[in-house]
Order: structure tokens, then sequence, then C-alpha cells
């Protein structure tokens, strides 16, 4: 019996040990590739610590090229926080980096043209946004979001319908919330033919500053026109 013993002991010992000789090693997880965008933002916060309750422009590369912001919104302390390339699951990845700690006055947000592109569905997208507000709402109360519309540029065209369908859902959920609005960028980008007007640099993507120049006024009504939900202590 003791025999017995001994060799199912020694059996078990060469499996555990199999195991462990057999199991790879862990692969390190890929960093985020707007890793260093973000740390950039965080070492420019520590080097000059942004006010609080300014409005924080956050989002893709439409923000992220909008560098007139602090000239076209003379009577707003602004924070320009786009990373270019984002989908709005990347700005919630990154929400506790790139919002919560502004503690904004409110927030302006253009996100979900990337995500429409990358073959994701409006209704994905959408709920992606819905994400958003949720992580807002948990961190920042009641401070309002001004959400700008997906904006229709020559090369993504083909995408107006999705975008369309985007827009609506985000417009009616505005019509159900006290702290968010929705921003129509897409009429003033648009010719009477129904064709994109010419405000885009070689990508046809990306706005040259006449496209700014269109989406200033309509952005800055909006924002003057206010919202039922106020940031705290702002």
């Amino acid at each position: 019996m003791i025999d017995l013993r001994l060799a199912v002991a020694a059996s078990f010992a060469c499996v555990l040990a199999a195991g462990c000789a057999s199991a790879p090693p862990e692969t390190p997880a890929a960093p985020n590739p707007f890793e260093s965008a973000i740390v950039a933002f965080e070492q420019s916060d520590a080097a000059q610590p942004p006010t609080r309750c300014a409005t924080l422009f956050v989002g893709s590369s439409s923000i992220r090229f909008w560098s007139s912001l602090a000239q076209d919104f003379p009577e707003r302390r602004v924070i320009n926080r786009g990373f270019g390339g984002s989908t709005i699951s990347d700005v919630n990845h990154f929400f506790s980096r790139v919002a919560a700690p502004y503690s904004p006055r409110e927030i302006v947000f253009y996100a979900g043209e990337n995500d429409l592109n990358a073959g994701k569905s409006p209704e994905a997208v959408f709920a992606d946004f819905k994400t958003f507000m949720d992580l807002k709402k948990k961190a920042l109360g009641d401070t309002p979001v001004w959400f700008i519309s997906a904006k229709p540029s020559k090369l993504r065209l083909a995408q107006l319908p999705a975008q369309t369908r985007l827009n609506d859902m985000v417009a009616e959920l505005a019509r159900t919330r006290k702290d968010l609005a929705y921003i129509d960028v897409v009429n003033v980008m648009m010719t009477p033919e129904g064709a994109p007007k010419d405000i885009f640099v070689a990508d046809d993507l990306h706005m040259t500053p006449a496209g700014y120049a269109l989406w200033t006024p309509v952005v800055k009504a909006a924002l003057e026109a206010g919202q039922e939900g106020k940031a705290r202590g702002c």
C-alpha cells in the first residue's frame, strides 16, 4: 500500500510539473495607440494646471485640429482634448484622464465618425455615446454636454445615411435629457445641391480654417443658449 501511494503521489507531481513546464509565458498587452497623446495632455497639465469650470472640447481629430479654439471663443476658457483617430469608445476608455479631472463647466463633444468608418453600426455607436453620458453623469453630475453632429466630408460621403441615423438618435436622446444638447453642423457644411462645401484639406476629410469658421457661430449660439443641466460649483 505504501508503495502504491508513493507511486500515485509521484505521478501527480509529474503532471503538475509538466503542466507548469508547458504553460506558455504571458504576452504583455499591446500599449493603447493613444497612450502617448494622453500622457502629453497630462504632462501639459502638470506644467500648467488648467482652471476648473472651463469649456472642455473633447473627441477625435475634428477637435484636435481646431487650433483656433481660444480665438474663436474668447469669452470662454477652453481646453482642447481631441486626439486624432479616436472613437467614442476610446474617449470612454480615457474618460478619467481627458474629461473628469477638469471639472468643466460644459463639454463640447465630437466623435462617432471614425466609429462608423470602422464598420460599427449607428446603433452600436449610439450605445457607446450613452456610455459616455453615463460616465459623465457619475463623475460630473449634470454638467451639460453638447454633441456636434457627425460631419459630411467628401471622403466619407457614402456614409452620410449612417451618420444621419446616428445624429437622429442623439438628437432624440437630447430631447429627453436636461444635460445634453445636439448641434447640427451638417446644414452649414453642405451646398444647396447637397454636396459638401469646399472646406477640406487635401485628404478630403479634415477641415480647413474655413470649415471651422462655419462651425464656430453654430457652436457658439448653442453654448449661449445654455441648458437646464448645470455643472457643480460653476
